[in-house]
């Protein structure tokens, strides 16, 4: 039998592989017969494109004859040579190595691209469903797909029933008609009533319902609404679930493409990050001047600034406010609501009256916009509405969340974006409002955060479908004239302050009622190609507000343009958005809920509802979050998932501390949590169980007093208080002041001083105390037999030094001159020069020093792995983290989390600012610690 002879295939293989091994030649073929042919079909198909790409030529010696030219022979090859160019250029239109599909923008691609030429632009269509019929590529078609299950095979039938049935009723409809118009003799029906468009009806002191949507798209918002933008974003973003909505919206997520990175890019170094936050919750104040101003005392704003010299242009409407707001509880504390922005409609100022100076009266009618998060969004209409009913004369509030929408912008063009989209409105009547001069003064400002702090724009726009697409902007060339400066100094928008359109009901109805885009179709096949759409009575002018945002933590981050406008107007605006050219190329990017975390985490700044665990919306969304983790924990074998209680912490501790899914506040502060599983993660007792820790028998009390004891009595989870940054400050300024609430917690931003990065839920301790710590008891901690002083299953004690061992994990500044600290501490090197009798007696005598500890510790008793201390006790429990990941502005790992006041205010003031704001962080299910520092935010 012949070993080289080839066997044949096996059944059920293919003969025609995608890939097969390195062809023998550098081109992939085999030599045959002086030949070379491929090998496999790719090689084939390389061939084809290598010949069609080819260009043939013909030397041009063989036009010269004895050093003369032959003009014929030199025209005929270069007639050769056209031949072959034009013959290459068929062959590479036919043999094109890209698909249609191929060709589609990044952001809108699709799988199913490939197989339906529906799913192409419109332009490329006809070459995709050539390329298929070429490649045999099976085309799949909804429609004519039979239907798979019996309910889909049920509503097929029935679709067609009710088909017949309408085309039926129609028929007779139409039969109905032509009889009614022989018999009347063909006379013309009597001319109806115009009347006016219904409005939207707007109930005050009492929930809207949303708007009525399309007969095609009703039975999808039965448990939620749909945004302006929604068709357009669910082809480019991933959507919250159907049957899950959030916050009863459908939110776009995270954009479909990979995005991290180019969102950090374009929102901080060159670009826009666009999101559409329509779903942002509006309510109207309306009322005497006097009952409004107290219903915003009882809602936490109480400041000096606000209601005396310094507030003067906030209440006239031209600056805004931003900030917390709060409510009384029945136990006479404050409770944190949510943040909130307020903006009031300036009055008409008498003649030659000045606004800031004018004086108001106390009967005086005043309107104020509310803006909020809808995850708080009912917390304060309750309020509020308790609130308007205790004032006489009686106020009342409106709910405005599907009247006015929303799209919010960061990044260095965004100012240039809105330049380009929004043009103030103006007719021949009247002239041009001051703040849209103002606005079109700005072309050139590259931040937002550098105009006045709180300020606001509010005037009139075109429709921007009259002038789509949008062109780009002329901006100044190098630091301009000097005119943008003197804007931004001045901020001239005090001039002839009207009230603004946006709160007018009528305005924004009338700017709901735009032209349709056929209608506007028509018109510019009327005019002159490239020439732009004149404004006509039929185009009502668009009232928007801009509001200029700050970051909350300073520094020289991008600030943020919010555009307020009527909820049907959002759509032309994102559209036409979408497509502006900008100056540093590429268009505005797409942003989900991720995104805008994303960014606030990048700026230091916490998230809400995720990071304000001390409000109803923080908490709810904390128990979503911790639900979702235990579900997926539940998914996964027993095998790679973590096992709470197995976890060693070292020294004998066994078990997660707390809820393993969650920022166990409840545990922290010695809360029952009916979220806890049955089975306690944490063996020892909690740090505050109260009188139980007095129970338990210790052989020091030198030692007791050392561990911190319980932060007072359990404290529900829903009464945590959150300690504003300022009240923070005077109590760790005054060393004599009270100690804050055993509840309270306050907003902290960590970043790592080495490595590490946190998770949510991660731990966070502080540094322990120097001395012996009595480590907490647990059952499963082992006990060696060849001990000879074995402790007992009540004590374990952590090393003596165990904050210095954390300490000495602060990178060390390097002195030039005399070197690193690590290095002088290093032991001795082995002297240069010395022979090899000398260096076995130094071996052997630093072998003999080395104290080795008898009998050897169990492992993870002094330390984690031999290079990591151990983490501090459960006493030294600070709090959680909320947000956690590797920041790419820092450049290193950062996190947002929630912390003790009162462990936080006693650990600095007993270690100072420099040590006391030192922390250790350990992700939930870990057992290693990393060092950080906080900062309040």
């Amino acid at each position: 039998m012949d070993k080289n002879r080839s066997l044949p295939p096996e059944k059920g293989t293919d003969m025609k592989k995608r890939k097969d091994a390195p062809a023998q030649s550098r081109d992939g073929s085999r030599q045959q017969d002086g030949r070379s042919t491929p090998t496999t079909a790719r090689s084939a198909k390389r061939v084809k494109f290598q010949d069609a790409r080819n260009i043939r030529t013909q030397p041009s010696d063989a036009a010269l004859e004895d050093g003369k030219l032959d003009l014929q022979k030199f025209l005929n090859a270069r007639e050769f040579e056209i031949n072959a160019l034009e013959e290459s250029m068929r062959k590479c239109k036919a043999a094109n190595a890209t698909r249609v599909f191929q060709q589609v923008p990044r952001a809108m691609r699709r799988r199913t691209a490939s197989h339906n030429a529906k799913r192409v632009p419109k332009r490329l269509r006809e070459r995709a469903r050539r390329e298929m019929i070429e490649d045999n590529t099976p085309t799949v078609e909804a429609r004519k797909r039979r239907p798979r299950t019996t309910r889909a095979r049920i509503r097929a039938e029935t679709a067609k029933k009710l088909a017949k049935l309408a085309e039926r009723k129609r028929k007779k409809m139409r039969e109905r008609a032509a009889a009614e118009g022989i018999d009347t003799g063909g006379v013309e029906p009597k001319p109806t009533v115009d009347t006016r468009a219904a409005r939207p009806k707007i109930r005050r002191n009492t929930l809207n319902e949303p708007p009525k949507p399309d007969s095609k798209f009703r039975k999808r918002q039965i448990n939620k609404t749909w945004l302006p933008t929604h068709l357009w974003h669910a082809k480019r973003a991933r959507m919250t679930e159907p049957s899950k909505p959030l916050w009863r919206f459908a939110i776009p997520l995270t954009p479909t493409e990979k995005c991290y990175r180019p969102t950090h890019r374009a929102a901080g170094q060159k670009g826009v990050v666009a999101w559409d936050m329509s779903y942002m919750s509006t309510i109207g104040l309306y009322g005497a001047a006097e009952g409004v101003e107290r219903v915003l005392k009882a809602l936490g704003l109480t400041g000096e600034g606000l209601w005396g010299a310094r507030g003067q242009k906030w209440r006239a409407g031209v600056r805004k406010w931003t900030g917390i707001l709060s409510r009384q509880t029945k136990e006479g504390s404050r409770r944190d609501i949510g943040p909130a922005t307020i903006i009031w409609n300036p009055q008409a100022p008498a003649q030659g009256d000045d606004v800031t100076t004018s004086t108001r009266s106390a009967n005086s009618q005043r309107q104020l916009f509310i803006r909020t998060h809808p995850s708080c969004f009912l917390e304060l209409f309750q309020e509020l509405r308790k609130l308007v009913k205790m004032q006489t004369p009686q106020l009342y509030i409106e709910d405005l969340r599907f009247e006015i929408g929303s799209i919010e912008l960061i990044g260095p063009g965004s100012t240039e974006a809105l330049l380009g989209i929004l043009q103030p409105y103006h007719d021949g009547s009247d002239g041009e409002e001051r703040h849209g001069q103002v606005f079109k003064s700005l072309a050139g400002v590259t931040n937002p955060a550098s105009l006045p702090e709180d300020a606001l724009l509010a005037f009139s726009v075109k429709d921007p479908r009259l002038a789509y697409p949008p062109k780009r902007v002329d901006l100044p060339a190098g630091g301009g004239d000097g005119s943008l400066v003197e804007t931004l100094t001045r901020w001239p928008v005090e001039e002839g302050l009207k009230p603004f359109g946006i709160f007018s009901r009528d305005s924004r109805f009338r700017a709901s009622r735009l032209p349709s885009q056929k209608a506007i179709n028509r018109r510019k096949g009327a005019n002159a190609p490239g020439e732009p759409l004149r404004v006509t009575p039929a185009d009502p002018p668009i009232p928007v507000v801009l509001l200029a945002s700050r970051p909350s933590t300073g520094g020289q981050a991008q600030g943020t343009w919010t555009l307020l406008a009527p909820w049907k107007c959002i759509m032309p605006l994102w559209y036409a958005l979408m497509h502006y050219p900008l100056s540093t190329g590429g268009n505005p990017r797409l942003g989900g809920l991720d995104e805008q975390r994303q960014i606030a985490f990048e700026h230091g700044a916490p998230w809400f509802p995720a990071d304000f665990p001390a409000t109803d919306a923080g908490r709810n969304w904390e128990l979503e979050q911790r639900a979702k983790q235990k579900q997926e924990w539940d998914r996964r074998p027993k095998g790679k998932r973590v096992e709470w209680k197995s976890l060693d912490l070292g020294a004998g501790r066994k078990g997660e501390i707390g809820n393993g899914f969650a920022c166990d506040f409840e545990h922290l502060f010695g809360s029952s949590s009916a979220e806890e599983p049955p089975d306690r993660q944490a063996t020892g007792p909690s740090i505050a169980d109260g009188a139980e820790m007095m129970d338990i028998d210790a052989p020091d009390r030198s030692e007791e007093t050392e561990v911190s004891e319980p932060l007072g009595a359990p404290a529900p989870s829903g009464l945590i208080q959150c300690l504003p940054k300022a009240s923070f400050t005077s109590l760790l300024r005054s060393p004599n002041s009270e100690t804050p609430p055993a509840n309270s917690i306050i907003t902290v931003n960590l970043t790592f001083v080495a490595r590490g990065v946190a998770n949510t839920c991660a731990r966070i301790y502080r540094l322990p105390s120097r001395g012996s710590r009595v480590a907490e008891p647990s059952a499963d901690a082992e006990v060696l037999a060849t001990d000879p002083t074995p402790t007992t299953t009540s004590s374990r004690t952590l090393p003596r030094d165990l904050r210095d061992q954390w300490l000495r994990k602060l990178p060390q500044p390097i002195d030039r001159g005399q070197g690193s600290r690590s290095r002088l501490t290093a032991p001795p090197r082995m002297p240069l020069g010395v022979d090899m009798e000398t260096r076995k007696r130094l071996l052997a005598q630093s072998i003999v020093e080395t104290e080795l500890p008898y009998p050897k510790p169990a492992p993870n008793e002094l330390d984690i792995g031999g290079h990591h201390p151990l983490c501090p006790d459960e006493g030294d429990l600070l709090g959680f983290v909320t947000t956690g990941a590797f920041s790419l502005s820092e450049g290193k790992g950062t996190a947002i989390g929630s912390i003790s006041a009162a462990r936080a205010l006693e650990a600095m003031r007993e270690a100072g600012a420099r040590e006391g704001k030192l922390c250790i962080v350990r992700n939930a299910g870990e057992s290693v610690g990393w060092l950080a520092r906080w900062e309040l935010v």
